[in-house]
């Protein structure tokens, strides 16, 4: 998918909603486990509730990695669910992928020609030659780490640099030699919002993916306030405040009622663009 094509699903659907499957077998609602395909069952109810209400999702690839190879099948299972029936779905393997570059050349194979996902976040503290194997792919997209959420960021990422910088801010300068707007996008943390404004000064036209809204505390309209640019340039990630909303017989109506009540936060969002 080109970057056009994402701006313009955003414009169609009026929404730039990602919804993360961080499945859990652990968190499903209690039925679902007497299905032969729990992880899957539950991936496809929530994806047919949430789809009309966001323009992405990111299967967290370590759920189901945690599972071997039950957890692979249900998320081939989820990818292909997703491309066959909503084929305007932008998908994110968030794997954090990040090896020399023989390795990484493996990784992206794994993502982008076996899977068929259109993006994989990846670290990027081994350089460049870690990366560029991900970017040998015509439309599909790396997502680099480059400011996170967590509480650890501050061990490394907001580490003082001989400019007077940041390190993140180095990553953020450095990367853009790798690749373009057209192919690159960064992870920055919705509960970093107060460096938004000063990552869009740096990366002014890149999209970002913003994990963090509703059980992490993130703010939208901060996010947006500081991050959204003119083709909106934001991909918001909301995972456990939807798939977990609820664990009855009713999870994914549930699911896709708030699907939708963050849909129509960000439609009044982007009456700014």
């Amino acid at each position: 998918m080109t970057r056009q094509e994402l701006f313009d699903n955003i414009r169609r659907k009026q929404t730039f909603l990602c919804v993360g499957l961080d499945t859990d077998i652990k968190k499903i609602p209690p039925h679902l486990l007497q299905k032969e395909e729990p992880i899957f069952e539950f991936n496809k109810a929530i994806i047919d509730a949430t789809a009309p209400y966001c323009v992405a999702y990111k299967p967290n690839i370590a759920f189901y990695e945690s599972m071997g190879t039950k957890g692979w099948t249900a998320l081939e299972k989820t990818v292909a669910h997703i491309r066959q029936n909503y084929p305007d779905q932008f998908i994110i393997a968030d794997a954090k992928r990040g090896d020399i570059g023989n390795t990484s050349a493996m990784y992206a194979r794994t993502f982008f020609e076996a899977m068929d996902v259109d993006a994989v976040t990846v670290a990027p503290y081994m350089g460049e030659d870690s990366v560029t194997p991900f970017l040998g792919y015509d439309s599909k997209w790396v997502i680099l780490l480059a400011l996170t959420s967590n509480k650890g960021s501050l061990d490394f990422q907001h580490l003082k640099t001989e400019d007077g910088g940041k390190l993140y801010e180095e990553v953020l300068k450095k990367s853009q030699q790798w690749a373009s707007e057209e192919q690159m996008m960064y992870v920055v943390g919705a509960t970093q919002a107060e460096a938004l404004q000063g990552i869009r000064q740096l990366v002014p036209n890149h999209f970002l993916l913003v994990p963090g809204i509703g059980a992490q505390g993130g703010s939208l309209a901060e996010v947006c306030r500081h991050g959204m640019n003119d083709t909106c340039g934001l991909l918001v990630n909301s995972s456990r405040a939807i798939i977990y909303a609820d664990s009855s017989a009713d999870f994914a109506k549930t699911a896709g009622e708030k699907a939708r009540e963050v849909q129509q936060q960000m439609k009044e969002e982007l009456k700014r663009i």
